[in-house]
């Protein structure tokens, strides 16, 4: 494997690197294959959907793949609820978005607490509505593996007016400790209070444990403003750190990456295939990293829990920026 690092923002490169811990795990080699236009056929809605937007004719971009990254509040290997509920809450939802043309990417940072219509899904593992509510409860309609991850890129894709989600991938909350005590601990700045959470965990610069990591990107009740859009910096810092220790340990052995890929495998649910991800990283490993942006919208207290109102103007502008062209 190639060991060549990408450019552009560390954030990206722990995220990829994630991919690469699939592609070495399964051992393949790196396949020619038309992976990336198996969702896009002349028969998809999507692509023959338009937006006019003052004056101007735009139609969805076909030289983009969108990743939706899922985080899952949720503790122990993944496994089937046997049912089609579960407990699995997506506290992280992003989506890594690859433009061939001007070869870098972009990551699309949503608010777990974003209110939105949601699928139910009913007898059978059926459709069976919508409910309004945080989209992060997407992941809970379904046993918690594939149905569920596919019921919240259908969520994601509405809010989002209907936009191609091509793969996804989730992983447990265990991934985050693990990882991080296989790394080493990961080094990250502390600009919130967490003494009444974590006492071990010190403001300014010191290097997490896996149990503080834990605490650092889910926390958020007596920490800083308790809002989701204060953790979802954290959430940038951490990756920061997690992808830096990756690359260090990477770089003095080459079969790291193998060993810590093994240690999350069972946390991680995906429905990219091997090929894909080899596919991705022939691709995609020298783009540049333009930007991560989030949504703009008001957070309020709902009767059960926050809920946080997107600013519809200005997420309609990011959806037309990132995932449109003009004709």
């Amino acid at each position: 494997m190639s060991r060549q690092k990408p450019k552009g923002s560390i954030a990206f490169y722990c995220i990829i690197l994630l991919l690469v811990l699939v592609m070495i795990y399964s051992g393949l080699q790196i396949l020619e294959s038309t992976v990336f236009n198996q969702n896009k056929t002349p028969e998809d809605p999507y692509l023959s959907k338009t937006i006019v937007r003052d004056g101007v004719e735009y139609y969805p971009r076909q030289d983009i793949t969108v990743v939706m990254v899922l985080g899952i509040d949720k503790f122990g290997p993944v496994t089937e609820s046997g049912s089609y509920n579960n407990s699995g809450v997506a506290d992280v939802i992003s989506l890594l978005i690859f433009d061939s043309t001007n070869q870098n990417a972009r990551i699309l940072q949503l608010n777990r607490d974003t209110m939105a219509d949601i699928p139910v899904l009913g007898i059978g593992g059926k459709e069976a509505g919508t409910k309004f509510g945080q989209i992060a409860l997407a992941h809970t309609y379904g046993s918690g593996l594939e149905d569920s991850c596919e019921n919240t890129r259908k969520a994601v894709s509405d809010l989002l007016g209907g936009i191609r989600i091509d793969y996804y991938l989730s992983m447990n909350m265990d991934a985050i400790s693990i990882m991080t005590d296989t790394v080493g601990g990961v080094k990250v700045n502390v600009t919130d209070d967490f003494s009444l959470v974590d006492p071990s965990i010190q403001m300014g610069q010191m290097t997490l444990n896996g149990e503080q990591a834990i605490n650092f990107v889910r926390t958020r009740k007596d920490v800083a403003d308790q809002m989701n859009v204060s953790r979802m910096q954290r959430h940038r810092e951490y990756v920061n750190g997690l992808a830096a220790a990756l690359r260090e340990n990477i770089d003095a052995d080459a079969e790291f990456a193998v060993t810590a890929y093994d240690s999350i495998v069972d946390y991680v649910v995906t429905d990219c295939s091997a090929n894909v991800i080899t596919g991705m990283m022939r691709r995609y490993v020298n783009y540049k990293l333009a930007e991560i942006v989030s949504p703009e919208g008001e957070n309020t207290k709902g009767e059960q829990y926050m809920e946080f109102y997107v600013d519809k103007d200005n997420l309609d502008d990011i959806v037309l920026r990132l995932f449109y062209a003009p004709k």
